[in-house]
């Protein structure tokens, strides 16, 4: 699926190896660093856009040129801004790379490894293979069909097929400044990841500003322990509103405190449509969950905090469109806020579990005050106001949870991890 909303994690590249072989079946572990990253300002394209994105910065083509993409999991086909506008600095310029070559309309790319794309591809006047991607803020790019080298470090994968799009950009020029495309990671046959050829892969977010890592390849450390997998659904036969490709979990129920929500489970199965299918999705920031769903966590939340925290009271404010619970929260003399002690939200899959907790349940809301206290908001949303048929667990509820794509056994795997002590651990924190 599409990212809802471009939220910010910058990974720069280190070769934990001194030597990748990308023509291997099972390729070589490489560890990478991750830092979280917020943009100066929140984006403002659209109501639901956030102000975190996760990137990874690499080079493609030769010679090599500077890339930084937005990494997706819910998205299949990589993408590069490959038109210089007044608004965009951070470009591909593929008639200055030698190994760039443009798919035909006659491929095998073309014509059949583009099915799960949600909307066809067609055949260009210069019969090259040409696409558009929509997205569900409801913008969209076009451009054509391409292969080039995409390295990681020293090492470098050609070949590797992406959408040279040259038109449809964000009207968000501050957030096109930092990026210059998008890196697909779900399990389609064009997405990054299995055009590596890597049967699995893993990151551990660290809250902002703090190193985390991304891993390809096997994840074997004593001191990661265990971890809890949830298989993944799989749907044989297509349905309107089911992303076959994306990483589709069963959520079976939701704990707040040490009290389960009395909702019946089917409210948490797909329909005969597809609708109501639960991704975990690094391209969306926060988690969004279906009306009725979170209309009975919203009740909940606030029966336990009562009264503890305070409502804000404005029924005309929504936060990015779709988190209508915020609070009035005072602040302690560092700017920190003074919040009670607030009931862990749990979300109860097929195996496994993943806790939400503490601060990680409200997000300060920058520049808006009341009185003296600084407003924070929910961290859930509500997937009907954004008009989403789906739940879609984001990157924040992911911070401090190793976090486990397991393509070849078709499973999610997650732990509780610090993941600032696992980049030390790794050698890569400081």
């Amino acid at each position: 699926m599409p990212p809802l909303l471009l939220h910010l994690l910058l990974l720069h590249f280190f070769t934990y190896n001194s030597r990748l072989c990308f023509s291997s079946p099972q390729p070589k572990t490489l560890i990478l660093p991750l830092k979280t990253q917020t943009l100066p300002k929140p984006s403002n394209k659209l109501s639901f856009h956030h102000n975190v994105t996760l990137t990874i910065s690499l080079t493609v083509g030769l010679p090599p040129q500077n890339v930084t993409m937005v990494l997706d999991t819910g998205s299949e086909l990589s993408w590069l801004h490959c038109k210089k506008t007044p608004i965009l600095t951070n470009v591909f310029n593929p008639l200055a790379s030698k190994s760039y070559i443009p798919v035909s309309c006659s491929t095998p790319t073309c014509r059949t490894r583009t099915r799960d794309l949600s909307i066809p591809v067609s055949c260009d006047p210069k019969k090259l293979c040409h696409a558009t991607l929509s997205y569900a803020d409801a913008s969209s790019l076009e451009g054509n069909l391409a292969s080039d080298t995409f390295f990681l470090g020293s090492s470098g994968q050609p070949g590797t097929v992406f959408g040279c799009m040259d038109s449809g950009f964000s009207s968000n020029s501050e957030e096109d400044a930092k990026t210059t495309g998008l890196l697909g990671m779900n399990r389609g046959s064009l997405s990054f990841i299995t055009q590596m050829g890597y049967p699995k892969f893993s990151y551990c977010i660290s809250g902002r500003d703090a190193s985390g890592v991304l891993l390809f390849g096997q994840a074997s450390f004593p001191w990661l322990g265990p971890l809890n997998y949830t298989p993944l659904v799989q749907m044989s036969n297509p349905l309107p509103y089911f992303d076959r490709v994306a990483y589709t979990v069963q959520l079976e129920g939701i704990r707040v405190g040490g009290k389960v929500l009395s909702l019946p489970k089917s409210v948490f199965v797909p329909d005969h449509t597809g609708a109501g299918q639960t991704m975990v999705d690094s391209g969306t920031q926060f988690t969004f969950l279906l009306g009725s769903v979170y209309t009975a966590l919203r009740n909940e939340f606030v029966l336990q905090t009562k009264p503890g925290l305070k409502l804000l009271d404005d029924p005309n404010f929504v936060f990015q469109g779709a988190m209508d619970l915020c609070f009035q929260v005072p602040m302690d003399r560092l700017n920190r806020p003074v919040l009670p002690a607030l009931p862990a939200v749990t979300l109860m899959f097929r195996g496994a579990e993943m806790s939400v907790m503490g601060e990680r349940l409200l997000y300060r809301v920058a520049g808006m005050v009341r009185g003296s206290n600084q407003v924070y908001c929910f961290t859930f949303g509500n997937s009907d106001l954004l008009g989403i048929e789906a739940f879609v667990i984001g990157h924040y509820h992911q911070q401090n949870v190793w976090m486990e794509f397991d393509l070849e056994k078709s499973r999610v795997g997650v732990a509780q991890v610090r993941c600032d002590l696992a980049s030390q651990r790794l050698g890569l924190g400081p």
